[in-house]
């Protein structure tokens, strides 16, 4: 048994639409006698008990090993604390061969899971020792590591609620919420509108504090001292009962309260110190500690905080009590507890000693203690909401503080006896302003009402007018994915969009090259969705991309299959057309209910798909007497087709001309009828985006076939007394095409300089040299830098074959070099000749040929 592959599902998927962070784990697993698969399905249970209570793994014995596998790798994660549920398995093509997919919560756990439930069933089988409770403690470390914060995590839960995409940037603290130009950014309860200035003067206590008292609220009289000289020469200025604090701490570190003497203000001094040299020392102010939330500058929660405590019950020690306490479900360190573990620490001890007590003292039977001088929820407090009774002058003082400090999220902590009387200087005080505040003590009080203020911090971001998304147009198909997504580019630009886009040359955005490259997957979408500038997005989608990671989007608006033909056969697991068909299908999917998917009604696997949709539906064909449109038409539906030479779009039986194709540069004067077909859909999807028919046709007038517009599809370069072309014809419909728009071509002789990939089957490439012959009058075999998988002399052979079998007589030379190839058929070029070169690497081809062609213009020049 083996592990053949293991990759890492990040969207809607082949395996799944719903089930995006799935992992597919592919093994060969040897056939094993039900009574072994019995046997070690006990012994796995008496491991890992839930595979009986949730799995019921042993009335799955007649399956073999695989279920094992699954299910060890979700009862891995659960008991890690990552709540996973969902699984499936298939026989693969070959012997022997499963697909096993689960979920997971985060991905290095997940990938871990796969290995070690596949480790576990082969020690299982031969009888060899495994440590579940070592791999479950790895898989703990990794999700404490990798978990949002609580107040990251409460947002979140907000955010997706209401369907809006988000990013997490760097595994860390900063989310991106929204896609392009519709973004927002936050850092738990800081958002990228949040003032800078407010978060820095909020951050300095004691600017903080003459800031308010300059504005007539009332704040605790104070002084800030660097040393213990400082604070024993200047501590006559501020009357006892005093605080210490540092000048710039959080979360109530470093904190000491109610000091009555110098020696005690000292000790706070030290304690303070650790945290910030400076340090402020102020009186303390007798009452409860309340924490007023501010969003928006509306008050929206307050809370009475109260200091971590345990009560006697006449039998336990103090440590008993804490330790009891820390039991508490709502109690941990993960982003799910809402409230911290009571740790003893220094104040607690310097608690206990003023009371004359010891950890193993017992506490009396209703007796409460406090075991810290704060009331913060991060040092084990807990909170009671009190919103309903604060006076509507404390609703006032609160929204006026978070304006002056222009605080959109503000925390703001008060000590007063009260909230329900006006809070004045001789009845409490405002003891900090913060910036980011934690908002959990809210939504999950453990007394009074639950507050969902996470609701008004993503209603401030995104008003209900603005849903957090830009239009989504993706494409996927066989061939003519990437003249399509530039077509829809361009006329998005011509409507006035700053659109983003990915194919596999690189990501535009705005018409800028940022990434070259093939940019046909999940990274590469993510990447457009969530550039600042994008307002409109055009993906192409391509097989390898889904089959790797799954979609970068969840949902699109239009989406397109251009084409389903037979390519890429017997690559990653896909060897026949309708699972090709199902992969293209996942981009459909996708679409919203109220968005439309766009097939080709000329293609038998393209139009099937439109049963296994939910979305709306729009067809397009080269004749507008397709049977298929006219039935469409007759349904009320979308569509688009070439009537009398018009590009024309119809809405049940109504249509309207757009353009005629021959005023369509890139149709070469209609001779391209594969070119058409990336027309007709991206004419289709931009009405569909709302684009003006005056937009449209001026960007298809402007669409002009080149190295620019379309680098690799049919690039013309004229040469003195010849022409060269530059094309991404890699698989057979794509020579097949170029051979119906050659046919037209009257330049003599047609010279070809081909090439095809290795990681295709042995009889595509032989099909591929049997149309290559029927095309060219002279052959040129080079091979691309990546063979992928076969060497340059198979490949070859195989192209030599399918060249033998429709015409051996082709003059046929094989330059392995594509620079050498072309400098070959350029130097060699008779006058009127027509080179086609099949492109290796787009971008670095056209540069070579454009180079070239600049050298032979000006030699005929000269000459």
């Amino acid at each position: 048994m083996e592990i053949k592959e293991i990759k890492v599902m990040r969207g809607p998927n082949y395996w799944s639409q719903e089930q995006k962070n799935l992992i597919v784990l592919v093994v060969r697993l040897d056939e094993l006698p039900e009574s072994i698969v019995k046997m070690i399905s006990q012994q796995a249970i008496r491991e890992l008990p839930g595979l009986s209570s949730k799995y019921h793994i042993e009335d799955c014995v007649c399956t073999g090993a695989v279920q094992l596998i699954k299910y060890i790798a979700l009862e891995l994660q659960c008991l890690a604390g990552m709540e996973c549920n969902y699984s499936r398995s298939k026989a693969g093509h070959e012997k022997g061969e499963y697909f096993i997919t689960f979920s997971y919560t985060v991905e290095e756990a997940g990938l871990i899971a796969a290995e070690e439930a596949f480790n576990i069933t082969e020690a299982l089988i031969n009888n060899e020792p495994y440590d579940t409770d070592k791999i479950i403690e790895t898989l703990a470390r990794i999700k404490t590591r990798n978990q949002y914060g609580a107040t990251s995590a409460y947002l979140l839960n907000e955010v997706e609620k209401r369907g809006i995409p988000y990013r997490r940037f760097d595994n860390g603290s900063l989310i991106t919420l929204g896609y392009g130009n519709k973004q927002k950014k936050i850092r738990t309860a800081v958002t990228d509108s949040t003032s800078g200035l407010g978060i820095e003067l909020a951050g300095d206590k004691d600017e903080t504090k003459k800031i308010l008292n300059e504005a007539g609220l009332p704040v605790p009289k104070g002084i800030v001292v660097y040393s213990e000289k400082e604070l024993e020469e200047r501590i006559r200025e501020v009357k006892f009962p005093l605080v210490t604090k540092p000048l710039d701490g959080n979360q109530g570190r470093g904190v000491t309260i109610n000091i009555r003497d110098l020696e005690k203000a000292m000790y706070g001094l030290q304690i303070a110190q650790k945290i910030s040299r400076g340090v402020i020392i102020e009186e303390f102010i007798e009452g409860h500690d309340y924490r007023f939330l501010v969003v928006d500058f509306k008050l929206v929660a307050v809370t009475k905080r109260i200091p971590a405590m345990i009560v006697g019950n006449g039998t336990s020690t103090i440590e008993q009590l804490i330790e009891e306490e820390n039991k508490n479900p709502q109690r941990g360190k993960e982003s799910k507890h809402v409230l911290a573990l009571i740790k003893i620490d220094d104040v607690t001890k310097n608690i206990l000693s003023e009371k004359n007590l010891e950890l193993h003292s017992i506490l009396p039977r209703g007796e409460e203690l406090k075991l810290k001088l704060i009331a913060n929820i991060s040092a084990g407090g807990t909170a009671e909401d009190v919103t309903d009774t604060v006076h509507p002058e404390n609703i006032f003082m609160a929204e006026h503080v978070a304006r002056i400090f222009n605080l959109n999220i503000c925390g703001i902590d008060i000590m007063t006896k009260g909230v329900d009387q006006p809070i004045t200087r001789e009845t409490g005080a405002i003891i900090e302003v913060n910036a980011g505040p934690g908002l959990r003590m809210h939504s999950n009080p453990q007394k009074g009402t639950s507050r969902n203020v996470a609701a008004p911090v993503i209603d401030m971001l995104f008003p209900s007018n603005n849903n957090a998304r830009i239009p989504i147009v993706a494409i996927t198909g066989t061939n003519g994915k990437t003249t399509t997504t530039r077509l829809i580019a361009h006329l998005a630009k011509q409507a006035g969009f700053k659109p983003g886009f990915c194919t596999t040359e690189g990501i535009y955005i705005d018409g800028h090259l940022t990434h070259q490259g093939d940019c046909t997957g999940f990274i590469s979408a993510q990447d457009v969705l969530f550039d600042p500038l994008v307002d409109f997005a055009v993906l192409e989608c391509a097989r390898g991309g889904i089959l790797k990671s799954g979609l970068g989007f969840t949902n699109c608006d239009v989406s397109i299959i251009t084409n389903i033909t037979e390519d890429h056969l017997g690559l990653k697991h896909i060897h026949t057309l309708d699972e090709m068909a199902k992969v293209k299908s996942v981009v459909a999917k996708s679409t919203f209910p109220h968005g439309y998917c766009i097939l080709n009604a000329d293609n038998d696997l393209c139009y099937k798909i439109k049963d296994d949709l939910d979305c709306k539906i729009a067809l397009f064909s080269l004749k507008s007497d397709n049977e298929r449109i006219m039935k469409h038409r007759n349904e009320g539906g979308l569509a688009v087709a070439v009537e009398e030479g018009y590009v024309t779009v119809y809405n049940g039986h109504s249509g309207i001309r757009i353009e005629h194709i021959e005023n369509i540069p890139l149709s070469f004067r209609g001779k391209a009828n594969y070119m058409v077909k990336n027309i007709l859909p991206a004419v289709l999807a931009s009405v569909m985006s709302g684009f003006s028919i005056t937009d449209i046709q001026t960007g298809l007038r402007t669409f002009i076939p080149s190295p620019t517009h379309t680098p690799g599809r049919m690039n013309l370069f004229d040469f003195h007394n010849f022409k060269v072309m530059v094309d991404y014809a890699h698989n057979m419909d794509g020579f097949f095409e170029l051979k119906r728009m050659l046919d037209q071509v009257e330049d003599t002789p047609k010279i070809g300089v081909i090439a095809v990939a290795g990681d295709r089957r042995d009889d595509d490439i032989r099909h591929v040299g049997l149309l290559a012959a029927t095309i060219f009058d002279k052959l040129i075999i080079k091979h691309d830098k990546d063979l992928r998988g076969r060497t340059a002399q198979e490949i070859t052979d195989l192209l030599k074959q399918g060249i033998a079998q429709m015409n051996k007589h082709v003059p046929t030379e094989v330059i392995p070099d594509e620079k050498e190839a072309i400098d070959y058929a350029v130097g060699h070029a008779e006058k009127g000749s027509f080179i086609l070169i099949c492109a290796g690497t787009v971008f670095e081809t056209i540069e070579y040929v454009g180079q070239l062609q600049r050298i032979n213009n000006l030699t005929s020049h000269i000459l």
